[in-house]
């Protein structure tokens, strides 16, 4: 199977930063990095990449690559954005696919919506439909994903974390495995694990008071009884409590 993975935009592309400077490019990237990883972890998969890290590569020639390769599937990857460029509260995961909604693109966006919404915790936007160039001009399935929102100040900090950008990476993965049916090799090695979060992060965490593990927190509770149910399966003693 050929998997063409698309960090979108480029380091130079105007706009594409969050108020503090941070670049959608630079998320983009680290996600389709991690991604490449996991998926060679499975049999019979090649991987391409649409973008460089050397120049800005243009919308066309980015699926004119995809097509001439004949790749099996395109997945977009993106930091989303809310208004003028300030900061504010809009934020949250979507996924999208082209307006006639091809039925295994929105069978692999729906898994990947799931997937990265349950692992974040982050609001659940759902899959939506848009005449994107990179939905509308592959001739194969093609699906984009919006990873959070770097005009959201909680956001952008998770979109500067490598331990969220493999978080999401995983759940893409996981979806194409589960919707493709994809096998691991034998001798299958795990990716190496990403820095720990920075320092900061980690004073924030240490408070007086009462120690807690908690698992995930999520305003729609599907998506908790969804984890939930993972974590039992898994063998955990896991449990809801309602705020």
């Amino acid at each position: 199977m050929k998997i063409m993975l698309d960090a979108g935009h480029g380091y130079n592309t105007p706009g594409k930063r969050s108020p503090d400077g941070l670049r959608e490019y630079e998320y983009n990237r680290a996600v389709a990095n991690y991604a490449k990883q996991l998926l060679e972890n499975y049999k019979n998969v090649t991987v391409y990449f649409s973008h460089s890290d050397q120049q800005d590569v243009s919308l066309t020639a980015r699926t004119d690559k995809a097509n001439s390769l004949n790749v099996d599937i395109f997945v977009s990857i993106h930091a989303n954005a809310f208004g003028s460029g300030g900061w504010n509260n809009v934020g949250g995961i979507e996924t999208y696919v082209y307006p006639s909604r091809p039925p295994v693109a929105n069978q692999l966006a729906q898994k990947i919506q799931r997937n990265l919404t349950v692992a974040t915790g982050l609001e659940n936007r759902g899959v939506r439909t848009a005449d994107f160039h990179v939905l509308r001009e592959t001739k194969m399935d093609a699906v984009l994903i919006e990873g959070g929102f770097m005009t959201n100040r909680n956001e952008v900090e998770l979109l500067r974390s490598e331990t969220y950008r493999r978080t999401i990476a995983e759940g893409i993965v996981k979806a194409l495995a589960e919707q493709f049916k994809l096998q691991r090799k034998d001798n299958a090695a795990p990716v190496p694990a990403p820095p720990t979060s920075s320092a900061k992060s980690a004073a924030a965490a240490r408070k007086s008071g009462l120690y807690k593990v908690q698992a995930g927190a999520f305003e729609d509770e599907r998506n908790a009884e969804d984890l939930a149910a993972r974590l039992k399966k898994a063998g955990f003693d896991a449990y809801i409590v309602q705020e």
